[in-house]
C-alpha cells in the first residue's frame, strides 16, 4: 500500500518535566523499539552509563564528526553539544520499529526537514514554571545556576509547542504516561507514513477502467 517502514516518535521538553519516568512505562508496552541514545560532550553524571544514558565524547571528536556528517540532528544545548547519529536510526525503520527520540526544540526541527514523513511528536511539560522549578531543586543534581538556566530555556521552548504533533501536562504521572503510549501505537497510523498516490492507486486496483478513471479525476 506504500506505507513506509517504522515510525519515529519525538519527545522534546523542559529537563525534569517527567519524560524518563514515562519513557520507562512506554517501554514496557513496546517490545519492537529503539531509543536513540545521544552523543554529548558533556561531564557524565553520577549514576549515568556509557552506552545507556548517552556516548561521552569530546569536543574535539564532536566537531569532527559533525564535518563527517555522521549526525542526523546535533545542537548546543547549556554550552555542550549533543547529537545524534543517523545509522542506527535507518536501520531501526527498516526493521519497522519505533524509534524514539528525547531531544530539544532544535533537534526536533531538524529531524523534521530530514524525516519528517516518519515523525510524529510530542512536547511535554509541567503545569506550571513554578512546578518545573520545585522538581529541579528536589531532584538535587544541578547548581543554582545551571537551574537557572534551565528555567530560561524552558520558557524559550515552550514558545515552540504549536509545531509539535501533541502536547502532554504532566501532573499526573499514570494519566500522561497513558496519554504518551496511546499516541505512540497511533504514530504507525500516520498518514504522512503513505505514499497517497500508491495508496489510492493500490486501493482503486482494476475495479475501474483507466478511461473511466481518468474521466474522474
Amino acid at each position: 500500500m506504500g506505507k513506509l517502514k517504522g515510525a519515529i516518535l519525538v519527545l522534546s521538553g523542559p529537563s525534569g518535566c517527567g519524560k524518563s519516568s514515562m519513557l520507562k512505562k512506554l517501554f514496557n508496552e513496546f517490545d519492537n523499539y529503539y531509543f536513540s541514545i545521544s552523543t554529548t560532550t558533556r561531564q557524565i553524571r553520577e549514576g549515568e552509563k556509557e552506552g545507556r544514558d548517552y556516548y561521552f565524547i569530546d569536543k574535539e571528536q564532536f566537531e569532527k564528526d559533525i564535518e563527517d556528517e555522521m549526525f542526523l540532528e546535533w545542537a548546543i544545548v547549556h554550552g555542550n553539544y549533543y547529537g545524534t547519529s543517523i545509522r542506527p536510526v535507518l536501520e531501526s525503520l527498516e526493521k519497522d520499529e519505533l524509534v524514539i527520540f528525547d531531544i530539544d526544540v532544535q533537534g526536533y526541527k531538524i529531524i523534521k526537514e530530514k524525516l519528517d514523513n516518519f515523525t510524529t511528536s510530542i512536547f511535554i511539560t509541567t503545569p506550571s514554571h513554578a512546578c518545573l522549578e520545585e522538581r529541579l531543586i528536589n531532584r538535587a543534581t544541578d547548581s543554582k545556576e545551571v537551574i537557572e538556566k534551565r528555567l530560561v530555556n524552558a520558557y524559550e521552548e515552550m514558545k515552540h509547542i504549536k509545531s509539535y504533533d501533541y502536547f502532554i501536562i504532566n501532573d499526573d504521572l499514570e494519566k500522561a504516561s497513558d496519554l504518551l503510549i496511546s499516541i505512540a501505537k497511533t504514530s504507525f497510523a500516520s498518514i504522512k507514513l503513505y505514499d497517497d498516490k500508491k495508496l489510492i492507486d493500490n486501493w482503486r486496483g482494476k475495479g475501474l477502467s483507466e478511461d473511466l478513471f481518468h474521466q474522474i479525476d
